[in-house]
């Protein structure tokens, strides 16, 4: 489906974005404060719910339009990292749940009533080596007692569930390393006074991450998702929709800066005439333009296969890469364009190119996207 549909869609996450003036962001990120009447907002006109089926109280839409929803987001200059998780999170619950815990969960985080926004998988000592990780769920009759650590659990502090990935068979025991690993709906709102505590992890831009600690907090036994053992293929078939969803934001991002500096490059009038008349200055953000619109078609195309259910790791990996890389690029060039103005808090350029360098890096790294093309794709030797 064309990334170019949805144009009321468009216009209205357009419309609605309009009330959280630079003046806003700007402020939530001088106090390091998490953007609540934002996310509220979308979930209150529906579009954090966009992917649940009508018959839990979602809008059940396609993936293409989740991308224009958090590609227009960022158009718009706000933030979508506040709220995109919870998109992609619930990929697991959607696809490998059982009716019992859809019926439980989605027609209340649907309506707001529950925020699914934090994912624990990644730990201090495995990075994205996710079949290192060590947090285990022992299994106690029906429960499962978790002991462990994650970092980078972002918005942990803001949601009342996680999606949790844990091993609950030794590492030694397996024969393949990506099994023995299982997924759990974590309810945090009772964990918090159980044995799990949150440690906000400062950074460089306004991410609300954290790091998680996990003693003998306790799950009951119906809130793992799928087979036990079987949890990292329900988490890598939620990563393609993810690393979809993360180059649309890219692409919103690399739009709101090549806009801001042609915008800028018109109106700078030095040595008598604007500063875009000079090709020094043009010919960036017209490369930066192409880049933008051929990362684009690479997102649409990871999407269309998405919806087809087609394999589409590589597509999906390659529309992260390029759309991160583009919007790296017009980041650069956008705040080149603005000389020293660009530094200054009130241009707003300082804050965007903060919050999209973070995509060179996660939610995957760009080494390892091309590690994978080598190997998966151009049958090159493993690496690792």
């Amino acid at each position: 489906m064309s990334g170019e549909s949805y144009p009321e869609i468009r216009e209205e996450v357009r419309k609605m974005c309009a009330n959280f003036s630079p003046e806003y962001w700007r402020d939530l990120d001088r106090r390091d404060e998490y953007p609540l009447d934002f996310v509220t907002t979308l979930t209150r006109e529906g579009y954090l719910s966009a992917l649940i089926p009508e018959e839990y109280g979602g809008s059940g839409l396609p993936l293409s339009a989740a991308t224009v929803i958090m590609e227009e987001i960022q158009v718009a200059g706000c933030n979508s990292a506040a709220c995109h998780a919870q998109m992609y999170i619930m990929g697991a619950l959607l696809r490998h749940g059982n009716e019992e815990q859809k019926r439980k969960y989605l027609p209340e985080i649907a309506s707001g009533a529950l925020r699914l926004q934090a994912f624990g998988v990644t730990e201090p000592t495995s990075g994205t080596d996710t079949t290192s990780i060590k947090t285990f769920a022992r299994r106690e009759g029906g429960k499962y007692i978790v002991n462990g650590q994650k970092v980078w659990t972002s918005r942990a502090e803001y949601s009342d569930l996680m999606l949790l990935l844990a091993r609950t068979t030794p590492h030694d025991q397996v024969e393949k390393r990506t099994d023995g690993l299982s997924v759990f709906i974590l309810d945090m709102r009772e964990a918090r006074t159980n044995g799990m505590s949150i440690s906000p992890i400062k950074t460089m831009m306004n991410h609300s991450t954290t790091e998680v600690f996990f003693e003998d907090v306790e799950i009951p036994a119906e809130n793992l998702i799928g087979e036990e053992g079987k949890g990292f293929r329900y988490i890598l078939s939620g990563m393609n929709a993810e690393r979809i969803l993360i180059g649309s934001e890219c692409i919103g991002d690399a739009k709101w800066f090549i806009e801001k500096a042609r915008n800028y490059a018109n109106e700078r009038i030095v040595f008598g005439r604007p500063i875009g008349q000079n090709q020094g200055v043009q010919f960036p953000i017209a490369k930066a333009y192409a880049s933008m619109r051929a990362a684009e078609l690479m997102v649409r195309d990871a999407t269309q296969k998405y919806e087809n259910c087609e394999n589409c790791g590589a597509e999906a990996n390659m529309a992260k890469m390029l759309a991160a890389d583009a919007s790296w690029e017009a980041a650069n060039v956008c705040l080149q364009t603005h000389g020293g103005f660009g530094f200054a808090e009130e241009y707003d350029v300082e804050r965007k190119f903060r919050e999209t360098r973070l995509y060179q890096v996660a939610p995957i790294s760009t080494n390892l996207i091309l590690s994978f093309l080598a190997e998966h794709v151009l049958d090159l030797p493993r690496s690792f």
